[in-house]
């Protein structure tokens, strides 16, 4: 039974007891927190059996509700100007529902509660991540990387709920705009110069990179959209057992692109991805999508250089700001990332202007 001792306790045992099946008489055991202001619990039955309870109290601001405008998005702050779902149980059980009735592996919710903010989920065990079977020589990572590109393009090919519903509870697929893509790659230049001592750019600096960043999204938002997962990358994916592809982290997912997903998972700021692999994974989305490789490769391009804006300016702002100096471990890497999007022939504005304003990017960080 719980032994944990925190304010969620008895919460956590009044949602056990509810859900039954003796998962209230479970052994905990305490995962730690990912990311988010998520936490995950491993419960282990008398019987053998094992399920995570995710716990995600609701802290956040609000997500986007549809139909704001972007001054209300605002006021309401980054999650609503940038439609994350503020770690909803709610989000994270609808969209796996959706992702299972494609076939894909996505962990079943057994129950949950969103206003408790609990979920009692599938258990696809431990030490299965693409990353860390990589690392250890246990997998080979061109045919990881290919069967995730084959899940992609299952998901890709089906069409786009515009609402996901589940016994009365009501979750929106939003767009990923304009306002959510300005406020993401604004982190570029609010928090890129760091990196030299330098601070945001302003006046006549600030004001060309409005432009060259509208000008970006103005190409972005033209593309054909797709459902959209946003963090699929090796961190995020498991390969399970029965030789299939787990999938994590996909309580964001929004109506975006293609690209997106192909760029978190082949242009990854944690780890190299052999030009082999990367090459492998896109010629198979391609393949099995019915696509032509030259608008991918600008698509791939425009979408790939807003996120490495974004992720470069995260990088820097955990650094300089929060005081987390593991993240410039990864910011060659990602600042590499950027540089090479930034070389496709249709982003040479954005380009002249990064290599003017930062042309450490290019240069490599000294």
């Amino acid at each position: 039974m719980n032994s944990l001792s925190d304010p969620r306790t008895e919460a956590i045992d009044a949602f056990l007891a509810v859900a039954g099946e003796g998962w209230d008489l479970a052994r905990h055991q305490p995962l730690g927190q990912d990311a988010s202001t998520r936490r995950y619990i491993r419960l282990f039955r008398a019987d053998g059996k094992t399920a995570l309870l995710m716990d995600a109290p609701r802290v956040e601001s609000d997500p986007c509700p549809p139909g704001a405008d972007a001054a209300t998005r605002a006021r309401m702050g980054w999650n609503a100007m940038t439609r994350l779902a503020a770690s909803r149980v709610e989000a994270f059980a609808l969209i796996s529902d959706h992702l299972r009735s494609l076939g894909l592996k996505a962990p079943a919710v057994l129950r949950f509660d969103p206003d408790a903010g609990f979920a009692l989920i599938e258990d696809f065990g431990d030490s299965r991540e693409f990353a860390r079977l990589i690392e250890r020589g246990d997998a080979q990572e061109t045919p990881l990387y290919v069967a995730a590109a084959e899940r992609l393009a299952i998901l890709h090919r089906a069409p786009v709920p515009s609402t996901l519903t589940r016994n009365g509870i009501v979750w929106p697929i939003l767009d990923f705009d304009d306002v959510a893509l300005s406020a993401n790659a604004d982190l570029y230049a609010d928090w890129l110069p760091a990196e030299i001592g330098q601070g945001p750019l302003t006046g006549a600096a600030h004001a060309r990179w409005e432009a060259e960043r509208n000008a970006l999204i103005q190409q972005a938002m033209a593309f054909p959209r797709a459902f959209t997962l946003r963090d699929y990358h090796a961190e995020n994916l498991l390969w399970l057992p029965e030789g299939d592809v787990g999938l994590l982290d996909f309580q964001d997912a929004v109506l975006g692109w293609d690209a997106w997903d192909l760029a978190m998972l082949t242009q990854d700021a944690r780890r190299n991805v052999s030009e082999e692999a990367a090459e492998a994974a896109i010629s198979t989305f391609l393949e099995l999508t019915g696509q032509s490789r030259e608008p991918f490769d600008e698509r791939l391009a425009v979408i790939g250089a807003l996120n490495a804006l974004r992720i470069a300016g995260v990088f820097s702002r955990l650094q300089h700001r929060d005081g987390k100096p593991r993240y410039g471990d990864f910011q060659p890497r990602q600042l590499q990332l950027l540089a090479r999007n930034l070389a496709h022939p249709s982003l040479a504005g954005m380009a002249a202007f990064v290599r003017e304003t930062t042309p450490f990017v290019f240069e490599g960080l000294r």
